[in-house]
């Protein structure tokens, strides 16, 4: 009978987050994969934890996780846990959860932190509809066709920034969605010097024009208001699905996407792109 593989979300600053219940499981299992054994190391000593670590992570989860999987069809039990928040969400992790469902193994949830939720409720945003972008690329052609196709996006979005990224990243945002969109920047989460500022895209750019970002960024912006009477033609769905590709983006999921933010049909938008 195969085991188990158990999704531990971990703190994303504070330890006093981590549940009973994750402690438990992280006890309980046969072993651990981490995407930081040296990160993870410390986690379990603060807890008194002793369990065998594997590493699985961007690099080697394609063998790491062949080798993690043959554990679990022998009727061993793991716990994936990443470095902070939970696994499998904008992570490799959700690589083992697709290869667990195809061969049969259980794959359980222990819930706790997630920055992007956690940033979403402090926002003072809209929460009943949001779209989590994560990390934008370096790349610059990418990073536009990214940003061009939330034109029109109307639910909040979320995204990820690292301190030495956030003036251009904002200054990007501020150019793809103008000075007036809303926005809250939340910092640190859950740390000593945690923080929200809620401001225009504009002010934004202003108040890190000579100040230093410090610390983790989650940012979340606005979605666009909802235009009633400005319908998207296929073709300018069309244009948006070839930009996503040249972006990097598969063309089915580049049809999905677009599809989801536009009402126009995923097959008629596939279809249409394919022809040259």
């Amino acid at each position: 009978m195969s085991g188990t593989l158990y999704l531990v979300a971990t703190p994303i600053g504070n330890l006093g987050d981590f549940s009973p219940r994750a402690v438990e499981t992280m006890e309980a299992v046969d072993f651990i994969a981490a995407e930081d054994t040296r990160v993870s190391v410390k986690l379990l000593n603060h807890f008194g934890i002793k369990k065998p670590l594997v590493s699985y992570h961007e690099h080697n989860h394609v063998s790491a996780g062949q080798s993690i999987l043959a554990r679990l069809q022998a009727g061993e039990s793991c716990a994936l846990v990443t470095d902070a928040g939970t696994p499998a969400i904008s992570d490799p992790g959700e690589d083992l959860v697709r290869l667990c469902g195809e061969n049969g193994v259980e794959v359980i949830a222990i819930p706790g932190c997630c920055a992007a939720v956690n940033a979403l409720a402090v926002s003072g945003l809209p929460t009943g509809r949001f779209t989590f972008e994560g990390f934008l690329t370096v790349n610059k052609k990418s990073r536009k066709a990214h940003l061009d196709s939330l034109q029109n996006e109307e639910r909040t979005m979320i995204f990820h920034e690292a301190p030495h990224k956030l003036r251009t990243t904002l200054e990007d945002l501020c150019a793809a969605f103008g000075p007036e969109r809303r926005i809250a920047l939340c910092r640190e989460l859950t740390k000593l010097h945690e923080e929200t500022r809620r401001c225009t895209l504009g002010e934004a750019v202003a108040y890190y024009q000579d100040r230093d970002p410090k610390g983790e960024y989650v940012l979340v912006v606005a979605g666009a208001e909802k235009q009633e009477d400005a319908a998207v033609t296929l073709t300018d769905g069309v244009a948006q699905v070839r930009a996503l590709v040249e972006g990097g983006m598969r063309l089915k999921d580049a049809a999905k996407e677009v599809a989801a933010h536009t009402g126009l049909s995923k097959n008629e938008l596939y279809a249409a792109a394919l022809e040259k």
